[in-house]
């Protein structure tokens, strides 16, 4: 099954990896059975929510094969691998900073978290170059993952809508995916963040968007970035899915802004708050 979560993916190009991982991917490339795109978030999602339902949970993942998202463009192979041990403690710290102290060990015993805490430790202490290439939100997708695309770079498939607990078994699945260069993404985020904080010094939108510059700062610049609305797109019906211009939106807030039109940088930034919190809104729908 597919989960109801959107993802910012960072296709590192092959050529640029370390020489390990360069072989490693290579290797796995060439055996030429690299799941398609749905096939592996579904995968991924199954691998995550057995860990979570497990009791205690469990947060060592690292049984079984690890996959790579993989794109070719322009004679030129990109992968993106799945990182999921990585992934597992980073959230593991953002989901503890998000509880009060006497909620955190409920969830998580000490005992497992200290556990995690040592086992990251020894392990970026021995590969301390790679970085965790994709980042994931579940039921909508944060505004400051917008801005560092355009509308031109959108790519939409109204394939069929799934209902929970179907999987995804071709490649050609409903989808909808912007794609665009790092050095791009870059450079527009690196605007956002400047028009964002000459109006409003810091805040919650400054540092959002600047949580996501030192990310994208973290991988090799000729690197692919990508944002998959993921299993959100079977929350949207094709109309829904055809109409939705965040990006669209966001940049055109920006616009504004720059020109002085607070009133309708505003109007353009609720529109996309408007319709990502009716989304998030069916999280606690029963």
């Amino acid at each position: 099954m597919m989960g109801y979560a959107a993802h910012l993916r960072v296709y590192e190009p092959l050529s640029g990896l370390p020489d390990s991982e360069r072989t490693r991917w290579q290797a796995y490339i060439a055996e030429g059975e690299v799941p398609s795109r749905p096939v592996q978030m579904a995968r991924e999602h199954e691998v995550a929510l057995a860990a979570v339902l497990a009791v205690p949970p469990r947060l060592d993942l690292n049984e079984g094969v690890e996959h790579a998202y993989v794109r070719h463009l322009d004679g030129l192979t990109y992968v993106c691998p799945w990182r999921l041990q990585l992934r597992a403690w980073d959230a593991l710290d953002t989901f503890r900073a998000q509880l009060p102290d006497e909620l955190r060990d409920a969830f998580f015993p000490p005992a497992l978290s200290a556990a995690a805490e040592d086992a990251r430790d020894v392990w970026m202490a021995s590969h301390p170059e790679i970085k965790a290439g994709i980042l994931t939100s579940t039921w909508q997708v944060p505004v400051s993952w917008f801005v560092a695309f355009e509308a031109s770079e959108r790519r939409l498939v109204l394939g069929d809508r799934r209902t929970p607990g179907t999987s995804a078994t071709t490649g050609l699945d409903r989808a909808l995916v912007y794609l665009t260069a790092m050095s791009r993404a870059r450079r527009r985020t690196a605007k956002a963040l400047r028009i964002v904080r000459r109006l409003f010094d810091e805040g919650p939108a400054t540092s959002s968007i600047e949580e996501v510059g030192r990310w994208l700062e973290d991988f090799h610049p000729h690197s692919l970035v990508e944002l998959d609305y993921g299993g959100l797109v079977h929350l949207l019906d094709d109309e829904s899915l055809s109409e939705d211009t965040s990006v669209a939106d966001i940049n055109d807030a920006l616009e504004r802004l720059v020109a002085g039109d607070l009133a309708g940088a505003g109007q353009c930034y609720e529109r996309v708050v408007t319709r990502w919190r009716s989304i998030a809104a069916l999280e606690h729908a029963n």
